[in-house]
């Protein structure tokens, strides 16, 4: 029987990338909502088997710029009161941080590239386990959070202490990229003004990219079928 992912679309390029094929495989069928083309009052919080919040370039505290996030907000805060399947990536994890309770700010600084990620113990012990510590993951972000009561941190970088958290089996949130890679020119293309003022190379983006996405491919297949498996109805 197939089960239907709503994954909520923030900017048309930063979809579900590697993760598509696992979900496919577990005999989900992904339907994009559009925020603030798309009506996401359609998405009913309690029926939907699983919410995929993705990535975009407005903060979590621009509700007055973007009231769409209101909406992603209640949806989601319905959804972890109730325990139901949420995967936030980005600024999907740090939508369901503030729905939980947390702070969402501008951080120290941008954090745009291919670098690794340093696990806790938990997260060793979750599916980020398969993630190696040598294996670079697209950081794409500027914001930030604090862990919110019940959470359980699963990852960190130097630059930012909270990468990526849990809040029991069925709710992860991951501020870092497993997914993306092999379309990184819509990237470069999208976010060329972003990446113009922070200083950064194109260039070193591109390569990055071609490195390491055979890799993250294989990585986001391990880290997310383990997790989808678990999940507790």
């Amino acid at each position: 029987m197939l089960k239907t992912v709503a994954a909520i679309r923030h900017i048309a390029f930063e979809d579900l990338g590697f993760f598509e094929a696992p979900l496919l495989r577990a005999g989900y069928t992904v339907r994009y909502y559009d925020a603030g083309t798309d009506d996401l009052a359609t998405i009913d919080p309690l029926a939907t088997p699983l919410l995929v919040v993705l990535g975009g370039p407005m903060g979590v505290y621009e509700e007055d710029i973007h009231p769409f996030l209101t909406q992603e907000l209640q949806l989601i805060a319905t959804r972890i009161a109730a325990g139901k399947p949420i995967l936030g990536i980005c600024l999907g994890a740090q939508l369901i941080a503030r729905a939980a309770g947390g702070r969402v700010y501008p951080g120290p600084a941008k954090e745009i590239g291919f670098a690794p990620i340093s696990l806790t113990s938990e997260g060793a012990a979750s599916p980020l386990g398969y993630v190696a510590p040598d294996q670079p993951v697209l950081h794409w972000h500027g914001d930030t959070f604090d862990l919110p009561e019940g959470a359980t941190l699963l990852a960190s970088t130097d630059a930012y202490a909270n990468q990526a958290f849990a809040i029991g089996a069925n709710v992860l949130a991951l501020q870092f990229h497993l997914e993306a890679g092999a379309g990184i020119e819509r990237w470069l293309t999208g976010h060329a003004g972003e990446i113009a003022s922070a200083g950064l190379d194109p260039e070193t983006l591109r390569q990055g990219a071609k490195l390491h996405a055979a890799s993250l491919t294989q990585v986001a297949d391990r880290v997310l079928t383990p997790w989808l498996a678990a999940l507790e109805a």
